[in-house]
């Protein structure tokens, strides 16, 4: 039986970070990916959706750890009582901050398995934007975080970057399947063939 993700998207933060509740359709247990909220009253949409779908969440998960993708970590742990997870390498970004995050319970690593429900999500270490920056990949979809967006990638100039980095992690990306759907860390959805003609810094890729 081929089991089938429902993913929600929520615009959160300053900087309008996606942030996404991914559940199994039979189980209703989900993973919440990137709560980079600015506030509580904010929160408030992804509360109101887990309840009234009446869904399970089982982890909260950072595709790394810049404070636009973490800084609702606290709040929503402190709801659903559940793991943090980043990669090891971006352990240290995600700590107590006036108290928007806290440190992990979960240190990732490539190839590691985010189980939920009979659905899972498997860990691509993708550096080049964060030394511990990670896409998840699912049977049809990745999320890519901040390694790559519809048109563009993740900026690394800052520290920790490394455009060297990203063009080995955009490689590994170009490896996946055309239908692969792509949900980015910011901006709209693209599919991985369309980002393999049109997107510069994939065409820019040795072939």
């Amino acid at each position: 039986m081929v089991m089938r993700m429902f993913v929600e998207a929520f615009t959160v933060g300053y900087l309008s970070t996606n942030c996404y509740v991914v559940n199994s359709q039979l189980t209703k247990e989900a993973v919440i990916i990137d709560p980079g909220l600015d506030d509580r009253s904010e929160s408030l949409q992804i509360l109101e959706y887990v309840d009234l779908e009446r869904i399970k969440v089982k982890f909260i998960v950072n595709t790394h750890g810049h404070p636009d993708h973490v800084h609702g970590n606290a709040l929503l742990q402190e709801k659903y009582n559940v793991p943090v997870c980043v990669h090891r390498l971006d352990a240290a970004y995600v700590k107590v901050k006036e108290k928007s995050t806290l440190p992990a319970s979960v240190l990732l690593e490539d190839g590691f398995l985010v189980k939920f429900g009979d659905d899972s999500l498997r860990v691509m270490h993708t550096p080049g934007h964060t030394p511990g920056s990670i896409c998840l990949l699912g049977e049809k979809l990745v999320f890519t975080g901040d390694t790559l967006f519809a048109g563009s990638i993740g900026r690394t100039d800052f520290p920790g970057g490394s455009y060297q980095q990203i063009q080995s992690s955009l490689q590994k990306l170009a490896r996946l399947p055309d239908y692969f759907l792509v949900y980015p860390g910011h901006g709209p959805t693209s599919m991985i063939g369309e980002e393999k003609s049109s997107n510069p810094f994939l065409n820019l890729l040795e072939k």
